[in-house]
């Protein structure tokens, strides 16, 4: 089980560190809410509990829990910009489907982890 940064997204990551002062990587979760099912739920970690796994790629980590990571497995986190916007987005194999605002998705428990 994994999940992969992209370059773009470890950059982000650090300069966000960077700007708070503190902050061993970003803590990313899954929540069962939104108009498809789950959504993404992202935050400073400060430390890391023992259950959470710790994923690093180009010098940043991300921490998961693994009831989320079973949902986000094989994920790739990318930074992007498009026109004036500026932000995460993961390109989630798992997802069925998402909604048309983007901020939340759908899996198949039939075929989730």
């Amino acid at each position: 089980m994994a999940i992969e940064l992209t370059a773009s997204a470890a950059a982000r990551i650090a300069e966000q560190l960077a700007t708070r002062g503190s902050g061993v990587g970003l803590r990313v979760s899954v929540k069962a809410t939104g108009c498809s099912g789950y959504g993404y739920v992202m935050d400073y970690a400060d430390d890391v509990n023992a259950e959470e796994l710790v994923f690093e790629g180009h010098g940043a980590k991300l921490v998961i829990d693994p009831e989320s990571l079973a949902l986000l497995d094989g994920s790739t986190l990318d930074f992007v910009r498009e026109g004036l916007n500026r932000m995460f987005r993961f390109n989630n194999p798992n997802a069925t489907g998402a909604c048309g605002c983007g901020e939340s998705f759908t899996v198949d428990t039939a075929h989730s982890g």
